[in-house]
């Protein structure tokens, strides 16, 4: 392959990575708003924790698993910061 195919398939990845970022994201809202119904937390450190081993234990690698938790730490933290504000502006 050259650079500029190995680009472009790197633009397609990219792209689904968007498109299921913003499927999990819809996801963690709603679970958002069963969790306000319930009066529970936002922040489930036990949940990440298992998120955290699933994915370490699932990882085939090239990046390892320290890397693996960095990723998933952003993307549960943007999720969590989503319903917070979300839950925010439904009390104002």
């Amino acid at each position: 392959m050259t650079i500029d195919e190995i680009r472009q398939e790197i633009d397609r990845l990219d792209s689904e990575l968007l498109r299921i970022f913003n499927e999990r994201a819809t996801l963690a809202l709603r679970i958002g708003e069963i969790k306000k119904g319930l009066h529970l937390p936002v922040y489930d450190p036990a949940r990440e924790k298992r998120i955290f081993t699933r994915m370490k234990g699932e990882n085939p690698g090239p990046l390892d698993d320290q890397a693996i938790v960095r990723l998933f730490e952003r993307v549960i933290d943007e999720s969590r910061r989503l319903e917070r504000i979300m839950t925010n502006q439904e009390r104002n």
